[in-house]
């Protein structure tokens, strides 16, 4: 058994103890409360899901470290952070190593939705170097793809602070990596929209467009297949669409590729009856405008499918 005392280990039911909330240095100038962060997967999704992954890179079959390393050799390590961000992936990191390394021992210093500086620590480890050479790339290709989403949702709720708007992701996801990639988007501190085409009720306007836009009976349809209390959203693209969809009891408007004065009058149209929803070409540079037109939620593709991976080295530290 590995002497691995981790933060956020997921329980068999696949619910994580939860973080204690704490107020974090931010990547900017602004602290944060962050909110208990739930690892989704259970002990035996997280042990498949990394399996498969060891498995695709043939960690146990790893030629070049056989080839070069003593099978009796031990060694120590660091995972550092090369740049300033937030951490996202640590159980899966963990789970890598564990499982080329029954006896390794690791210390966790930083737990997911944890915003470091370039030259922290984010986890020691102690165990034999062949597995842990194997499963470094596994290990580091989760925590870097993931620490990079929660960074760049980190920088647009900081680009709002001060606002009451929320940010949200999109279904813009990795095929197979929906789940982990939004549970990253919550360590950065933003919301998830709907998780799935099952979970929420989004109108948009290709469902318009097989109907001939009547977006009345899109809604009165989806209202009665809906589970009661689903949320109604309508995509809508003009100002018209807005007032069909308030008229029809939409509860929520996605305002998509609108200007800021139309957001503007949007907001004012739909205030007091819908939530609002700004979307579309959404970027670092015009997220606060969009922010101070009023609307109440911001969603943004680019954090699941353009965020940049976050530069994070494992480095040997001796015998």
């Amino acid at each position: 058994m590995s002497a691995f005392h981790p933060p956020l280990r997921p329980t068999p039911s696949g619910g994580t103890p939860a973080m204690t909330p704490r107020t974090i240095t931010p990547l900017g100038s602004r602290a944060v409360q962050v909110s208990p962060l739930a690892f989704p997967l259970s002990d035996a999704e997280l042990t498949a899901q990394v399996r498969v992954a060891l498995q695709e890179d043939q960690a146990f079959n790893d030629v070049s470290t056989l080839a070069t390393v003593v099978s009796s050799r031990h060694v120590r390590s660091a995972i550092v952070a090369r740049r300033d961000g937030v951490i996202a992936g640590i159980p899966l990191a963990v789970e890598a190593f564990r499982q080329l390394d029954s006896a390794v021992t690791i210390r966790v210093e930083t737990e997911d939705g944890t915003r470091v500086k370039a030259g922290d620590l984010i986890m020691h480890i102690s165990g034999h170097a062949r597995g842990m050479l194997s499963a470094e790339r596994t290990a580091l290709n989760y925590l870097q793809h993931l620490s990079g989403i929660a960074t760049l949702t980190c920088r647009f709720v900081d680009a709002v602070a001060g606002t009451s708007v929320q940010i949200l992701d999109t279904r813009k996801t990795t095929p197979g990596w929906r789940t982990l990639e939004k549970y990253a988007v919550r360590a950065g501190g933003g919301m998830n929209h709907r998780m799935d085409l099952r979970s929420g009720v989004l109108i948009k306007d290709n469902h318009l467009a097989a109907i001939g836009g009547d977006i009345a009976m899109a809604v009165t349809r989806a209202r009665g297949l809906a589970m009661s209390g689903t949320a109604i959203e309508v995509e809508c693209d003009t100002l018209e669409q807005v007032d069909a969809a308030i008229a029809a009891g939409a509860d929520w408007v996605l305002l998509d590729n609108m200007s800021l004065d139309q957001l503007r009058e949007a907001v004012e149209r739909c205030r007091g009856k819908v939530i609002t929803e700004a979307s579309g070409g959404v970027t670092l540079e015009t997220v606060r405008r969009i922010a101070e037109t009023g609307v109440d939620r911001i969603s943004v593709g680019a954090l699941t499918h353009s965020a940049p991976a976050l530069d994070l080295g494992l480095d040997f530290d001796g015998l």
